[in-house]
């Protein structure tokens, strides 16, 4: 009877999760599959995906799967077309428009892609939508889903706490 008394206290104890990893509301983020341009960054909660600044969106079809091209939106891009396969079609609501009662939201579709992010020395593969982000100053917005993927929390009141990119 101890012995199963002792087996259930056991239980009892709380899991203890790993410790996220703190980085300030902006930080510097590798993008080795765009070019392995480094972009600042706007570490946001409040945004649930990931956004990258692009311009000439074009969807098209490559055997059969569909795929987009993009050139990057920022005032020292290169003019490299990019090409990535997609990984779906996201709707947003652009919560600028909306009105206090909720009604004349516009919700736009924009592409998703797959894309390895470098934030320190840790790199994760994460979903990224594809808009244009130039008129914001940071082409780079990190959501809640990458910063989960990132076990990431942020502070606020920090800035470029990371080390710059090396993955």
């Amino acid at each position: 009877m101890k012995s199963v008394l002792a087996l259930l206290s056991l239980l009892a104890l709380p899991v203890m999760a790993a410790e996220p990893t703190l980085y300030g509301r902006y930080e510097y983020i590798k993008l080795p599959e765009v070019g392995g341009q480094t972009f600042k960054a706007k570490m946001d909660t409040g945004a649930l995906t990931a956004s990258l600044s692009a311009k000439d969106i074009e969807t098209f079809t490559r055997d059969g799967e569909d795929w987009v091209r993009f050139r990057v939106a920022t005032k020292d891009a290169d003019g490299k077309v990019y090409e990535h396969k997609l990984a779906r079609i996201s709707k947003i609501k652009n919560r600028a428009d909306e009105e206090e009662d909720g009604e004349g939201a516009e919700i736009s579709k924009r592409p998703v892609v797959d894309l390895e992010l470098c934030l320190g020395e840790v790199k994760r593969t994460v979903e990224v939508n594809l808009t244009d982000r130039s008129s914001f100053n940071y082409p780079l917005l990190i959501g809640a889903k990458a910063l989960r993927e990132f076990k990431a929390a942020v502070n606020p009141a920090r800035r470029f706490t990371a080390d710059k990119p090396d993955c």
